[in-house]
């Protein structure tokens, strides 16, 4: 969809930090109206795109802050981090964790016991843990394929080319639950250049439709963050990854999160 949407990525790091219930339900539907506007603009209903605002970095009483103004799903890079916010977070038994970061085999343990959801899945290797740990626990585990739509060096994620041999090899692993695909966009102010991250996401989805094996589902597409989610939307999101625009700046810039990741973006 050709459109003049611009990125938002000028407000990176000036989102005021949310301290109240009344902040964060201020916050959410000042997002829910930007996805409600950006479906209008593509045609598109608002109910078919999920919000998941993501609260990595944040401490607990922000997130019992977030799930008190309605938020029932929590978006985590680390599962060491996201793993003990679950753990002292367990009174509230209808709050569901989405692990959204990179994951390591030794760490698949960890989120196996908590995680309703993985984001970032793109390795075999890692598919084989979460899939023995899943069994161990009589889990299944709704799982995002991450493809690397950007070619930067410095982000996780499979190649588009190397995305329709995995997916084959996925259904031997009978706990996960394949949703969809996931990217993360160039982080720009060049609007075009997201939108083209997005644009190879879906073309990529619909390409493989057409191919995959039974139970592969690829419905849907994680795509999208604070300051380019409209874009996203545009271009076909049915999951936007919203962290400062909900909860506030972050105290440190990424390079303090990711170090050795200089590109990796805020959600």
């Amino acid at each position: 969809m050709s459109s003049t949407t611009q990125t938002r990525h000028d407000l990176h790091g000036r989102y005021p930090e949310a301290r109240s219930v009344e902040d964060f339900q201020r916050n959410l539907a000042a997002v829910h109206t930007r996805i409600k506007a950006a479906c209008c603009r593509a045609g598109r209903d608002p109910a078919s795109v999920r919000l998941l605002p993501v609260s990595k970095t944040k401490p607990e009483p922000s997130l019992r802050l977030a799930y008190a103004a309605g938020c029932r799903t929590l978006g985590e890079n680390k599962p060491q981090e996201a793993c003990r916010k679950w753990e002292a977070m367990q009174d509230l038994t209808d709050l569901h964790w989405s692990v959204i970061g990179h994951l390591q085999t030794n760490k698949a343990r960890l989120v196996a016991r908590f995680a309703s959801e993985f984001q970032a899945l793109d390795s075999l290797h890692v598919a084989e843990a979460l899939d023995r740990r899943l069994q161990i626990e009589g889990r299944g585990l709704d799982v995002f394929v991450q493809v690397n739509t950007s070619g930067e060096a410095s982000k996780y994620g499979l190649t588009p080319e190397e995305v329709p041999a995995f997916l084959q090899a996925l259904p031997v692993f009978s706990a996960l639950r394949v949703r969809g695909l996931m990217t993360l966009a160039l982080f720009s102010s060049e609007a075009e250049r997201v939108r083209q991250c997005f644009v190879r996401l879906r073309a990529l989805r619909d390409r493989l439709r057409q191919c995959a094996p039974a139970g592969i589902g690829l419905d849907e597409l994680s795509m999208g963050m604070s300051g380019d989610f409209e874009i996203a939307i545009e271009e076909g999101a049915t999951v936007v990854r919203v962290g400062q625009a909900i909860f506030g700046a972050r105290a440190m810039p990424d390079g303090h999160y990711w170090p050795g990741e200089p590109k990796l973006e805020e959600s």
